[in-house]
């Protein structure tokens, strides 16, 4: 068995993992920020079917000429900036879930160059501080599947919203938030728990 493989993969796991732990720090927040817009998306999506069903003219604002078409250009105007915000919010996911996939693509493709000189005690054995070479290539593979899964999905939820279409943007907040995924979340802080020793151990 070569010692120097084992100590490059070790370094290069670290590393992964110290990037996935600054990443996910980064998606949470960006996914706090992302709230907020979702929700005045769905108000400003209810308060121009309220506009829609109300016949002004039938009401005293039939006084004001063009207050319909002012309104709904306000409401359509301040909808376009929201969902130009949540797009912004969406390229520093992209940037999250890219670098995640790197910093594991890169560590795949280390072991690979590498796995002739490691015998399977070397990818299997593990001790209190140290998990296995397997069993951490295993957790930073799934961390990299949740971002990317995560990210398609509300990728592709936005895809569907558009300010003239009604019905998807007051439903919009309500899926955003059915796609949180708590106990992948759950997981992967677990994982980084199980890797701190390891981490800080070099």
């Amino acid at each position: 068995m070569s010692k120097p493989a084992l100590f490059s993969l070790h370094q290069a796991l670290r590393k992964s993992f110290q990037s996935l732990e600054n990443n996910q720090k980064v998606w949470t927040s960006v996914l706090a920020e992302c709230s907020p817009l979702m929700a005045s998306l769905g108000n400003l999506a209810e308060q121009l079917r309220a506009l829609s069903n109300v016949q002004i003219s039938n009401t005293p604002l039939r006084d004001f000429p063009d207050l319909e078409e002012r309104l709904r250009f306000k409401l359509s105007l301040a909808m376009d900036t929201v969902l130009g915000k949540l797009n912004e919010k969406m390229s520093s996911l992209q940037s999250v879930k890219d670098s995640i996939s790197n910093q594991v693509s890169a560590v795949f493709q280390l072991y690979e160059q590498n796995k002739d000189s490691l015998d399977l005690l070397a990818v299997t054995e593990r001790s209190a501080v140290v998990p296995s070479v397997s069993d951490m290539l295993e957790w930073l593979q799934d961390a990299e599947r949740h971002y990317r899964q995560q990210f398609l999905r509300r990728k592709t939820l936005l895809q569907t919203l558009r300010a003239d279409h009604l019905s998807p943007l007051e439903s919009a907040p309500k899926r955003w938030k059915s796609l949180e995924s708590p106990s992948a979340e759950e997981r992967i802080t677990d994982t980084l728990c199980k890797v701190s020793f390891f981490i800080e151990c070099q």
